[in-house]
């Protein structure tokens, strides 16, 4: 075997799939529709002079399994193309100070040869590149049927912003408040994005869940994304008398036990709460939060942190004053930002609590009586310290309590997801252009389909 003339072999190989055209798949009727089969790899970034380790890892897996496929009679339509919009291009073009137009051709091309080096049984006629015309103007096409029917919109929303890369980051990209890619400090911005309506299909993707064959644990990993809840929003007046505060929870039952309000730093409600004597603490902890990412001010296991504002609310139920505080683990993003807070059966607002030394009011008691706590019971169980409706289970609470605040136009029903909508747009040059102009006169206008 050490004489094996490994090059000439392979090189023989290759030139004639290539000339052959062995890996091309034409639209063939006569195929039935179960011997057809699309096999798709991550299409890779052009963003380097060449291929990592990683590439052909996961591409030599599907060669393998299309291979075989084929070996047993199946018609096998598995492409390749390059994913060569967008920031990592984008940042190798700076790096470089190429124009990211000649280093991503430059870099198509020697993945190109890499690949086909490697021997993959790519259909090559059907290469795209998602930096093309021909390609992006179906993202184009499809972002415009999109906002025809009300599902794409811009708004100002709180993005993750790095200063260097001068862009929006997903969350997993914030590591320790820093840029993954250039690790300048994060903060966070209110800037206008695009974003696409998927919370309308909220209800469908859960339900749908149902129809894929997928394992059980990433459906349930699905369901948690969407994150549906059951509950109710319920107005805290505040204490001058003009407004109120909103929130969402989705335990109505433990209202009696709400002691205090966090809001989320970002709430509009908290310039206008927040005291001159507190002013000062308020806007360096504001400044402090800007500096995380959502899943960083969400880590269960940080330290709870806050500021009261100095301003109150007054809880529906009791009409006793409760205290606003401010703090990092509500996002503005989720519910309403802002909590009522229930310490004596949430294990966050109760660290928060015992953190701040803010009163614990334990309302709902697994045997019916009241019992000092040594750590939160979120489970369910009888009112107690809850007026006239001490004694129900919290099912029957849950119910009438929320009819209770639905007759006094203090609250109603509802059902919140986690999911957010999705985020569509980014601060770069380098991507395909939002299909849409600005008129003075005429507001946000299409681009005709044509051009």
């Amino acid at each position: 075997m050490s004489n094996y003339p490994v090059r000439r072999i392979e090189k023989k190989w290759r030139s004639y799939w290539s000339e052959n055209k062995t890996f091309q798949v034409t639209e063939d009727p006569s195929v039935p529709r179960e011997k057809r089969v699309y096999v798709l790899d991550m299409f890779p970034y052009p963003s380097s002079a060449g291929l990592h380790v990683g590439h052909p890892e996961g591409y030599t897996a599907t060669d393998i399994y299309c291979r075989y496929l084929r070996m047993n009679g199946y018609s096998v339509l598995h492409p390749m193309g390059f994913d060569s919009f967008g920031l990592p291009a984008e940042n190798y073009a700076i790096k470089t100070g190429t124009h990211p137009l000649v280093s991503t051709e430059i870099n198509i091309s020697q993945f190109e040869t890499q690949i086909k080096a490697l021997g993959f049984s790519y259909d090559w006629d059907r290469s795209v590149s998602t930096h093309k015309p021909e390609y992006y103007k179906w993202t184009q096409w499809i972002f415009l049927k999109l906002w025809e029917q009300g599902l794409a919109y811009e708004a100002e929303i709180p993005i993750n912003w790095c200063p260097s890369c001068l862009t929006g980051l997903a969350n997993e990209e914030v590591i320790y408040g820093k840029c993954e890619r250039c690790s300048s400090q994060v903060e966070r911005r209110n800037l206008k994005q695009w974003l696409l309506k998927i919370t309308v299909y909220a209800e469908r993707l859960l339900a749908d869940l149902d129809q894929v064959n997928w394992p059980e644990s990433i459906k349930l990993m699905q369901r948690n994304w969407i994150g549906k809840s059951e509950g109710a929003n319920v107005h805290f007046p505040l204490v001058d008398g003009d407004g109120s505060i909103e929130v969402y929870t989705t335990r109505p039952d433990t209202l009696f036990g709400a002691t205090y309000m966090v809001l989320a730093p970002e709430h509009p409600l908290v310039d206008r709460l927040t005291t001159p004597e507190q002013r000062s603490a308020v806007n360096a902890y504001i400044r402090e939060a800007q500096l995380k990412s959502d899943l960083e001010r969400t880590d269960l296991a940080k330290e709870k942190t806050g500021v009261f504002t100095g301003g109150f609310a007054v809880n529906p139920v009791n009409k006793k004053k409760v205290p606003v505080w401010i703090s990092d683990y509500i996002l503005i993003s989720y519910g309403t930002g802002a909590i009522m807070a229930v310490p004596a059966h949430d294990e966050r607002d109760f660290e928060f609590a015992k953190t701040f030394n803010l009163p614990i009011v334990p309302v709902v008691s697994r045997e019916g009586s009241t019992e000092e706590l040594t750590s939160a019971y979120p489970g369910n169980g009888i009112a107690v310290n809850s007026g006239s409706f001490n004694g129900l289970t919290t099912p029957e609470f849950k119910r009438k309590i929320v009819e209770w605040l639905e007759e006094k136009d203090l609250g109603r029903k509802a059902t919140n997801y986690k999911l957010r909508d999705w985020i569509f747009s980014r601060q770069r040059y380098w991507g395909e252009p939002i299909p849409l102009v600005h008129c003075p006169h005429c507001g946000t206008v299409p681009v005709p389909y044509q051009e």
